[in-house]
């Protein structure tokens, strides 16, 4: 099932080519390294890179037969190179290799995400700025609250996914880094050095201390900051899954010419593709979890978590890749009802103005709680009354108590929406908006 999702450039970097592409440029510069010390002959170093490849199906069927993945890639080398092959992994442990080609794949992927994250950031932008002053209601509890804009919204998600840039990067920092410490991490039969080199050429930072692996803590970290990412996604795929309900219809993912919404009823068009980013981010949480679990390791190193991670690393940045690209198409071209939004708006007959008639009358010197008492039983009334009796406006302007304190002008002034925008501006100047 990956393959749907799977866009070429991050495939690519999951390909079987390119992983053992990047387990020869370890080997490779590992012997540079070797070279640069005297310990291996450079002629035997330019033999190698002249003759050396990649081979999948030849290392497949190595592995098929000794059942270790490094083991079946060195022997095919081997093949290749001839004499000087005795120079290839020398000092080396596996993980020297794996670990260190994987960091580097990581890193990649991480700058793939990056950039789909700053073009996810850059579309809920201009969606923000076109509808800064978009009136709509403000919801809480799923319950009308008081207005804000559609801008207003699409700058909160904003700030969020700025703040989802800064984690991917701050991930990318922690795994960028990779490990040729040896066995058990003592570096007993390699050079600190081959380390420094090989890191600084696959663009990555040797670890400080390692055991035979690199720490699973690196790991964990960037699949739950990718966790976090992919609930950033499903918070507002699930936002515009509701307001796309029939009842509301305030915005809609695209739904282009030639789609289809239901195999029995012709009129649905449903919010299959936000959907579908809520069902994914479920994935990339639990390919968290396991990440987090494949921490624990025996002493040194064990193997436990080698498994676990040739599904989850590949799956879930593949998976966040396409989710950023999805939503970032349906943000792009969400259709968006102003009309219906400013129905929804006001088909509460004022309640969403009860705060603006509390602080009026607090405002002229009526006890808070008195106040509160006042709104609350037109409110209460009115949401009674619902569609057939006066609206919250009209009690509110009757109350006796109310009449004795505010005059019609000052009663109409709490039922504008302007006081609820004056500050929008502020907001979206803070963003850069």
């Amino acid at each position: 099932m990956i393959e749907r999702y799977t866009r070429p450039e991050m495939g690519r970097i999951w390909s079987p080519e390119n992983k053992y592409s990047k387990w020869l440029d370890v080997e490779i510069y590992a012997c540079e390294a070797w070279a640069e010390l005297g310990v291996v002959p450079r002629e035997a170093v330019e033999e190698i890179r002249a003759k050396a490849s990649v081979n999948v199906p030849r290392i497949l069927e190595i592995e098929a037969e000794i059942h270790h993945d490094v083991i079946a890639f060195t022997t095919s080398i081997s093949e290749q190179v001839g004499p000087v092959s005795r120079y290839v992994h020398y000092g080396l442990t596996s993980n020297d290799v794996v670990d260190t080609a994987q960091s580097a794949m990581l890193a990649e992927a991480c700058d793939l995400l990056i950039r789909d994250a700053k073009a996810l950031a850059a579309a809920i932008k201009e969606q923000a700025r076109r509808h800064k002053y978009t009136l709509m209601i403000g919801r809480t509890h799923g319950v009308h609250a008081e207005p804000i804009t559609f801008g207003l919204k699409l700058a909160v998600w904003y700030a969020e996914m700025l703040r989802n840039v800064d984690r991917l990067k701050r991930a990318r920092e922690v795994i960028g880094y990779g490990k040729i410490s040896g066995s058990v991490g003592t570096y007993a039969n390699v050079e600190p050095f081959v380390e420094e080199y090989v890191c600084a050429k696959m663009g990555l930072k040797p670890a400080p201390a390692s055991s035979q692996v690199l720490q699973r803590d690196r790991h964990a970290e960037l699949l739950t900051t990718m966790a976090v990412v992919a609930g950033s996604l499903e918070k507002f795929s699930t936002e515009i899954r509701g307001l796309q309900k029939t009842e509301t219809r305030e915005v809609e993912e695209p739904f282009r010419a030639g789609q289809k919404g239901s195999s029995s009823m012709p009129h649905k068009r449903n919010p299959e593709k936000c959907e579908r980013v809520s069902g994914l981010a479920r994935l990339i949480r639990g390919y968290a979890l396991a990440a987090l679990e494949d921490q624990a390791l025996w002493h040194e190193r064990d193997i436990s978590h080698s498994s676990v991670e040739r599904v989850i690393l590949p799956d879930a940045t593949i998976i966040l890749d396409y989710m950023l690209d999805l939503f970032t198409g349906i943000v792009s071209d969400m259709h968006v009802y102003p009309e219906n939004m400013m129905a929804n708006l006001e088909r509460t007959g004022g309640l969403i103005y009860s705060q603006r008639v509390l602080l009026a009358l607090v405002a002229k010197g009526v006890s808070r709680e008195d106040a509160y008492r006042i709104v609350q039983t037109r409110a209460m009334q009115a949401w009674q009354s619902g569609q057939t009796g006066p609206a919250f406006r009209e009690l509110i302007a009757a109350d006796p108590e109310v009449q004795g304190k505010l005059s019609p002008d000052e009663v109409a002034a709490c039922f504008d929406h302007q006081p609820h925008l004056r500050h929008i501006d502020t907001v979206f100047q803070r963003l850069g908006i």
